[in-house]
């Protein structure tokens, strides 16, 4: 064996990290809405047909590259309870998705998704950042609501805000949200 072998998948790897770095490159020189097949495939150093094969046409490469970029990077900040913990992560949720990047990664990741894994893919992400700041309160003997109840009633009306009402949208009501959920009997 030959220390030339790649491992299965390596250069699947490859080729979807300099696509997508080719992508951010561009869009951001560029702009979004000028962005094709070829000039993609040129940047990339991979032929235009490579793309189509692996994902179809361009709206689903942005979708796929969106979903990339809408990946938390870290795990949310622990700030010693839970209150302080979500009303911070959601304030960065908001932060991040309002932006006019965070907005634009929202609506490519829906557009090249008929089938809705993408939309699920995202969730999974909030989900999963929702489920270690719970597990790391109850851990501190700390009583909260269930992942289901944050994603309903933090994280649904943020992204409805973030999509169709962003005006007026801001910190205050990301923390109103967290303390309703918190505290759904309002004492």
């Amino acid at each position: 064996m030959s220390r030339q072998m790649v491992r299965p998948g390596g250069r699947s790897a490859r080729v979807q990290a300099s696509v997508h770095t080719a992508v951010r490159e561009l869009a951001s020189e560029v702009g979004r809405d000028a962005l094709t097949v070829p000039m993609i495939a040129q940047r990339a150093g991979v032929t235009p047909s490579t793309i189509y094969r692996r994902w179809g046409d361009l709206q689903e490469l942005l979708s796929d590259v969106a979903v990339e970029r809408l990946r938390p990077e870290t795990a949310p900040g622990d700030h010693g309870a839970l209150s302080s913990d979500l009303t911070a992560w959601a304030e960065q949720f908001l932060d991040e998705m309002s932006s006019p990047a965070g907005r634009a990664y929202i609506r490519d990741a829906l557009l090249g998704d008929p089938d809705g894994g993408n939309a699920g893919q995202c969730s999974a992400y909030a989900a999963e950042q929702i489920d270690v700041i719970l597990t790391r309160a109850s851990e501190r003997g700390e009583k909260g609501p269930d992942i289901e109840a944050v994603l309903d009633h933090v994280v649904a009306p943020l992204m409805y805000r973030i999509l169709f009402r962003p005006d007026g949208l801001d910190a205050a009501y990301a923390r109103r949200l967290v303390t309703a959920v918190l505290d759904p009997a309002g004492r």
